[in-house]
């Protein structure tokens, strides 16, 4: 099967299953486990010949902006419908998802901007743990934002609908710092690797990237701190852990969109 047919069908299996979850978030027509899990299943199957494919078109690995996304997002799905057949995380389909399906589909269509290029054991290393790093932290930022909304639902004394649906808070608020731990060391291991490979930070335009990633690499670590010494929790971990995100996503992606798509330098 080729690329174009892959990447359709894998896109139309996730919103199936991404709307399937919607509507039992609702609390309208009962539960729908299975179906989402099988959509979410097969998408992210026919999602991982379609970004193998996108990577590898031949001469090296494609590490444009629109591969790298849709390799995010099928990370970011096949970890979420992982755990979640131990953990209560599959309301978060919602918006992982629809997210790949778009992802999936602009790989393919979206025009190139970068070109192949072979890669050391090195670079491989430091691209790898920053693509994980990058997955679990847009995890725990819709994590982030789920435990927001049950938070403020919670002080309204709204306890229908998304309340209803989700765990109790203090199991939301634990996943989300087993997540910000793992996310955690793997940025460590990515900033170190990045450190022993780059040859030329002005030379390779990855100044700005750096400062950002440090950035966020600080404030994860204040955002954990808080957590072990103060007892940080609901809104105050919210926004640290949305504050990083941020930064960590003008640092991965933001100085990709303008190198590549802005002053086209591949």
């Amino acid at each position: 099967m080729s690329l174009i047919p892959l990447s359709f069908i894998s896109a139309l299996l996730y919103l199936i299953g991404g709307a399937a979850q919607a509507v039992s978030l609702t609390g309208k027509g009962g539960e729908r486990r299975t179906l989402v899990l099988g959509a979410g299943a097969a998408a992210v199957l026919f999602h991982t010949l379609a970004v193998y494919y996108v990577l590898h078109p031949g001469g090296g690995i494609q590490l444009g902006f629109f591969p790298i996304a849709s390799l995010v997002a099928w990370l970011v799905a096949g970890l979420v419908l992982i755990s979640s057949l131990k953990k209560p995380l599959s309301n978060l389909f919602v918006a992982v998802f629809p997210l790949a399906a778009v992802t999936v589909l602009l790989a393919v269509l979206a025009p190139q901007t970068a070109s192949p290029k072979p890669l050391s054991g090195g670079m491989v290393l430091h691209v790898l743990s920053s693509i994980l790093a990058y997955s679990i932290f847009a995890i725990a930022a819709f994590q982030a934002l789920l435990l927001a909304a049950q938070d403020r639902q919670l002080k309204h004394h709204h306890t229908r609908g998304i309340v209803r649906a989700l765990p109790p808070l203090q199991v939301m608020e634990r996943l989300l710092f087993e997540m910000l731990w793992t996310a955690m060391a793997l940025l460590s291991l990515s900033l170190v690797t990045g450190a022993l490979v780059i040859e030329d930070l002005f030379a390779q335009h990855l100044v700005h990237k750096t400062v950002l990633s440090l950035t966020a690499w600080v404030i994860y670590a204040i955002v954990l701190y808080g957590r072990h010494q103060r007892g940080w929790r609901g809104i105050a971990a919210v926004r640290w852990t949305l504050g990083g995100f941020v930064m960590l996503m003008l640092a991965f992606f933001g100085s990709k969109f303008m190198l590549e798509l802005v002053f086209q330098t591949t």
